[in-house]
């Protein structure tokens, strides 16, 4: 009987301790519960975090960028009224005297170093009788560089002109010693054409030992030739090129020898040419 008992009362007993047991169990996972959140409200804090540090460099770059930039406009501004403190002038000078240029370029400064109308100062050079081209530069950080080339008279043109190798009339009160220069005359607009026909001229007689003195040219485009000692080619108006090649042929085998009577060569003739001789007065035709 009392075996009995003891094993209806150690049921129950057992029972109790498995339910304790699973009770404990359990209480260590209720506990791990508070842990997730935790994990979570630290996750929002870094990045509320982030975003700020995100918004303080952008605002951090702006206003970088804003003293540059401000920086930068004061420094062009003190630049821009910076004045001239240097013209430099370079260029082989004989007609054209340094001081004149620099004068004429300082009343084109007014506004300061950046503010210098470059294109307007080389149309009031190059307005200047003696000056076919100028140059004008900027040279940090205020001054300006000014080269000059002069006119290269060829010829003289009409009564008080000049010409250039290409043919542009230019007028100068001074004239040194240009009045030696050969004369071309010709109707206004004929100087390019006019120099053009003088410089292949030139090419034809200088192996001949031939200069011109004068070359001129009349409204119907009759072109005629002086050569210094005064011995006179007309040409006409056609064929330019194959007339200076009679004459250069004819003089050669024919005239060389009698340059010094020679007064006139007419080539207007198909073929050959008329010479007309000063001690007899006579035309030969060759």
């Amino acid at each position: 009987m009392v075996s009995k008992i003891k094993n209806s009362e150690t049921g129950p007993q057992k029972e109790t301790a498995r339910s304790g047991e699973a009770r404990a169990r359990r209480l260590p996972s209720a506990k791990r519960r508070p842990a997730s959140g935790a994990t979570r409200n630290t996750a929002v804090v870094k990045e509320r975090s982030g975003r700020s540090f995100f918004w303080l460099n952008r605002l951090l770059i702006v206003l970088a960028t804003a003293i540059v930039l401000t920086a930068a406009t004061k420094g062009f501004l003190m630049v821009q009224s910076l004045p001239v403190q240097r013209i430099s002038v370079t260029g082989e000078l004989e007609h054209t005297q340094a001081q004149v240029v620099q004068d004429i370029v300082q009343q084109s400064l007014a506004g300061g170093f950046l503010k210098a109308d470059l294109q307007q100062i080389q149309r009031q050079l190059e307005s200047l009788p003696w000056i076919y081209e100028a140059t004008v530069r900027r040279r940090w950080p205020a001054a300006l560089e000014i080269h000059i080339l002069e006119e290269l008279p060829i010829a003289r043109w009409g009564q008080d002109g000049f010409l250039n190798h290409e043919g542009e009339v230019f007028h100068t009160d001074k004239r040194g010693d240009w009045n030696s220069l050969p004369l071309l005359k010709g109707p206004e607009g004929s100087a390019q054409s006019l120099m053009a026909k003088y410089q292949r001229l030139v090419e034809f007689l200088r192996p001949l030992g031939l200069h011109v003195d004068q070359l001129l040219v009349d409204e119907r485009g009759q072109l005629d030739a002086v050569m210094a000692g005064g011995m006179q080619l007309t040409l006409g108006a056609e064929d330019f090129l194959g007339r200076m090649h009679r004459f250069e042929e004819v003089y050669r085998s024919e005239l060389i020898v009698r340059r010094a009577e020679v007064e006139k060569v007419d080539l207007r003739y198909k073929n050959g040419v008329a010479v007309t001789f000063s001690e007899s007065s006579q035309v030969a035709e060759l």
